[in-house]
């Protein structure tokens, strides 16, 4: 019996102990990542990982109740398992402020679509973070604890360790590399991100009464009694290097390749590679430059065109989020999500946005204005045309890797010729109507589908990529449009070749274009303007600080392609 029970004492202290260790590892896993990732120097590295994990330390010395301190360590985990999901996904950064709230304004079919792609890491977080979860619930209810003895020495070494990361925080200071703390100390930076999160969230929640006041002041230049229909279109995930019409080998685009009154502009960048903010920048007179706390107070183009007397239509292939897309869709006479109108379809296309355009149409009001918001390319690929469109095959299996890149671009060219078959469609519709009309497209931002040994995809990572920013802008004006205002469409060929920052122009340019006037319109940022200046390469990044595109991260790989696409960073 002695021997028993002096067997069991054993297996208990060994317990005690790897649960100790594994906790404190769990938790310190990001920080070595981390170091290894980012661009900080030796001592950066150092303290990233010394004076958290002496941190950690005290904070299992707190209490001989391992299994109770164990489990207060459940916040970190949380934190560390979606550090570890994310740099699995994009190799590199801080949890995102961006990521937080992706969280909340994902849909949960977006979501689905996803995890079930990343199953690898996702089961590789569940073995390093439910065990000790576990074995803390174990030791809580056993009443385990540790000895006076393994408290004291622990908390001394903590303390010693503290200190000699504290030393190393100091010395952090004096490197060339600027150090802040709040962006690259883990796992502050990750706590700082959250609330950073959490005060934009209650920020949106009030918007309607920070934005309530806003008025464009906006008029028609053009003559009451002259029937006008613009449409906007904003599409979803499109990078500007898989479209013909910029200069790819495939047949992509082949419907708009020789359209008249057609202009492509295959130099345009996103200042933003997240949904959340790249499609209010495009809808509003916002850009990085003072997106800010400003977009809380500001509303969009179709407020513009009602105050200027256009009828106006919202159409939406996403789902609500409460995000400020769905309160500038709201601002709309017709707001239309089509995946609350009852259809009852197991896979939405953006196609089904065509008969809610051809009734907006057939209303024949004088003035109109569409703004049709599609799912492009937004992944999983294959979901997003019927599988009788797929002319690029194999398709499928579309996995998550980069053994599969080349099932993932036919799929996602698929996507492309599905979209640029639709803008067709749009502009055979407006051309049929013989009124002055006009179109404009771009995609909220670009994607990564393993480009490089950097094997990076999706998008909506921290730091961007030239393939998550580089995207289509595409402009078209009828022959009724270009022979009332045949200069605009010369300015449009004379612009093409310049730089476009799309989240810029595109506000400007809609307005330009239809001839609304208001005291936030700036012709000088509109490409249909003689006077088309594309001003500096700037960036929106996660603190909504607006940067310069150089400076943001972007790495060697990058500066190449910008290099090539004739955009010299440098």
């Amino acid at each position: 019996m002695k021997l028993s029970n002096d067997n069991k004492n054993i297996t208990t202290k060994r317990l005690k102990a790897l649960l100790f260790v594994w906790v404190v590892a769990a938790c310190a896993i990001p920080n070595v990542w981390l170091s290894l990732t980012e661009r900080m120097s030796i001592m950066q590295s150092i303290t990233n990982i010394v004076l958290p994990v002496g941190i950690y330390l005290l904070l299992m010395s707190l209490s001989r109740k391992i299994g109770k301190v164990s489990l207060w360590m459940i916040t970190l985990f949380f934190f560390a398992a979606f550090q570890i999901v994310l740099l699995y996904m994009y190799g590199r950064s801080v949890i995102a402020v961006d990521m937080f709230l992706n969280v909340v304004t994902t849909n949960p079919g977006e979501v689905g679509e996803l995890l079930g792609n990343l199953m690898v890491i996702i089961i590789a977080v569940i073995a390093i973070y439910i065990p000790p979860i576990a074995l803390g619930v174990i030791a809580t209810i056993r009443r385990w604890h540790l000895s006076h003895n393994t408290i004291s020495r622990t908390r001394r070494a903590s303390l010693w360790i503290i200190g000699a990361g504290l030393i190393c925080f100091g010395l952090s200071f004096s490197g060339a590399r600027t150090y802040k703390p709040l962006c690259d100390l883990y796992p502050v930076n990750a706590i700082y991100n959250l609330y950073l999160a959490v005060e934009r969230t209650v920020k949106v929640a009030n918007y309607h009464k920070t934005s309530a006041s806003f008025k464009y002041e906006a008029t028609s230049e053009h003559p009451d009694s002259v029937p006008e229909i613009y449409v906007v279109m904003v599409g979803e995930t499109s990078r500007a290097d898989n479209w013909q019409i910029n200069g790819y080998d495939r047949p992509t685009t082949p419907r708009l390749v020789d359209r008249k009154g057609l202009t492509s502009f295959s130099r345009a960048i996103s200042q933003s590679n997240t949904t959340h903010k790249s499609v209010p920048m495009l809808l509003s007179p916002l850009d990085a430059s003072n997106f800010g706390d400003s977009i809380y107070n500001v509303k969009s183009l179709i407020t513009a065109f009602k105050e200027a007397g256009y009828a106006t239509t919202f159409v939406s292939a996403h789902s609500r989020n409460h995000s400020f897309i769905d309160f500038f869709g709201e601002e709309a006479d017709t707001c239309i999500f089509i995946k609350e109108q009852g259809l009852n379809k197991e896979h939405y296309y953006d196609t089904d946005l065509l008969p809610y355009l051809d009734e907006a149409i057939a209303n024949g009001k004088t003035k109109q204005l569409i703004v049709l918001h599609c799912y492009g390319s937004h992944f999983n690929y294959i979901d997003r045309y019927p599988e009788t469109e797929a002319v690029f095959r194999p398709d499928r299996p579309a996995m998550a890797t980069h053994h599969y890149r080349d099932k993932q671009i036919n799929a996602y060219d698929n996507t492309i010729l599905f979209t640029s078959n639709m803008i067709a469609d749009v502009i055979d519709r407006l051309d049929r109507q013989g009124k002055m009309a006009g179109l404009i497209y771009t995609s909220d931002h670009g994607e990564d589908i393993f480009d490089d040994d950097r094997h990076l995809f999706l998008h909506a990572s921290p730091i961007p990529s030239y393939y998550q920013i580089h995207v289509p802008m595409l402009v078209w004006l009828s022959d009724s449009y270009i022979s009332q205002y045949p200069a605009k469409q010369e300015f449009l060929n004379r612009n093409k070749e310049k730089y476009a920052a799309s989240s810029r122009t595109f506000f400007h340019s809609i307005m330009d274009m239809a001839g609304i006037s208001t005291p936030w319109k700036k012709t000088q940022w509109s490409v249909l303007d003689s006077g088309y200046t594309p001003g500096p390469a700037i960036y929106l990044n996660d603190h909504n600080e607006a940067v310069e595109l150089k400076d943001c991260g972007i790495l060697d790989y990058d500066f190449k392609e910008f290099d090539a696409l004739g955009i010299r960073l440098q």
